[in-house]
């Protein structure tokens, strides 16, 4: 049985999302967060050592990292090859292959440090350190990682003017991988951006995406 261990608000929803996509069944295993500090708990680490989520059991292996984790899911169950590149068209394999690790490399890095620096602004300290810490994490958020955020969702609104989905004319696997720092992102941002607006409601509207979540819960960490 694949078994997922699944932090709740977090992005290892995509993998529950993929599985529902798939229809390859799972067993759920889930991790509440701490009240206060919003971290995985200490349990996490018997399953694997860095003690974060995603991690998927499967046949005696123990695969961790969202893109790794999509990639081996794929290979094992998605025979069909319905959620991945079109075979014969080499620049939306590469398309594909950029967005499913722009992902987390380049996109969600500025939108962890927003959620740090939100906390940041929030956490108990002396209150003549209180001033200081928020200047520090606001001038730290107005001039590097807000703008940062910024650049990211105009590249990805830009990218959904050429096409419906982030590799080509159909849904694949790197729209799963792509939907939490959309979804981070609008949720930090002031700034118009309809086709991922409306990338979003296309993807909430899956019955696959809507099933994980009655499964797996909300999907992003307030703050």
């Amino acid at each position: 049985m694949t078994k997922v261990h699944h932090l709740e608000q977090s992005r290892s929803h995509r993998v529950l999302w993929l599985l529902e996509e798939l229809g390859q069944p799972y067993e759920l295993v889930p991790y509440a967060r701490d009240g206060k500090t919003l971290l995985a708990p200490a349990a996490l680490r018997a399953v694997h050592p860095l003690g974060k989520s995603p991690v998927l059991e499967d046949n005696g292996r123990v695969v961790a990292e969202s893109g790794a984790i999509i990639e081996y899911l794929l290979e094992r169950y998605d025979t069909g090859g319905t959620l991945g590149p079109a075979g014969g068209d080499e620049d939306e394999r590469l398309r594909y292959r950029y967005w499913l690790h722009y992902a987390e490399g380049s996109a969600m890095p500025p939108m962890v440090m927003a959620l740090v620096f939100a906390r940041i602004r929030s956490a108990p300290m002396p209150f003549f350190a209180r001033p200081i810490a928020r200047r520090i994490a606001d001038g730290a958020m107005k001039g590097f990682v807000g703008p940062q955020i910024a650049r990211h969702l105009a590249h990805m609104e830009a990218a959904l003017a050429e096409r419906p989905w982030f590799a080509g004319e159909r849904f694949t696997a790197a729209d799963i991988q792509m939907s939490f720092p959309v979804e981070a992102g609008l949720a930090r941002s002031d700034g118009d951006h309809p086709r991922l607006a409306a990338f979003l409601e296309r993807i909430h509207a899956r019955p696959a995406w809507q099933r994980a979540v009655d499964r797996g819960g909300p999907v992003l960490v307030a703050g």
